[in-house]
C-alpha cells in the first residue's frame, strides 16, 4: 500500500514560516532550512533580550540618578543608601524618571534624605 503525506499540512507549515521570515536578507527569507533555521535563532534571542532588556534599564535609570544626584553632591551609592536609611521606599524607575522630568521634584527628595 502505498505511504500518504499530508501534502497540504507541511506546506502549510513551510508556508507559516516562511511568511514570518519574510524582509530577512538573502537565501534566509526563501530557502525553506535556512529560513527555518534563522527563525529558529530569532526566537532564542528573544528569550534572551527579554531578560537582558531588564538589565539594560535598571542599568539606564541607575546612570540618570547618579547623573542627577551628583549635581546635588551626593554619588549614586550616598543617595540610594540615605534614601533606605530614611524609609523612602521609591523604586530606581520612578526616581530617575522624576531626575530627567522634574528636577525639582527630584531636588525635594535630595533635601529630605540629607
Amino acid at each position: 500500500m502505498p505511504r500518504s503525506v499530508n501534502h497540504v499540512a507541511s506546506r502549510a507549515k513551510r508556508k507559516r514560516i516562511l511568511k514570518l521570515t519574510r524582509g530577512y536578507y538573502g537565501a534566509r527569507k526563501n530557502v525553506w532550512t535556512v529560513a527555518k533555521n534563522t527563525w529558529e535563532k530569532g526566537l532564542t534571542y528573544a528569550f534572551r533580550d527579554r531578560r537582558n532588556k531588564k538589565r539594560n534599564f535598571r542599568a539606564l535609570w541607575i546612570q540618570r540618578i547618579n547623573a542627577a544626584a551628583r549635581l546635588e553632591g551626593l554619588s549614586y551609592s550616598q543617595l540610594m543608601g540615605k534614601l533606605h536609611k530614611a524609609g523612602i521606599e521609591i523604586n530606581r524607575k520612578v526616581l530617575a524618571d522624576l531626575a530627567v522630568n522634574n528636577p525639582l521634584a527630584f531636588k525635594a527628595i535630595v533635601e529630605k534624605v540629607k
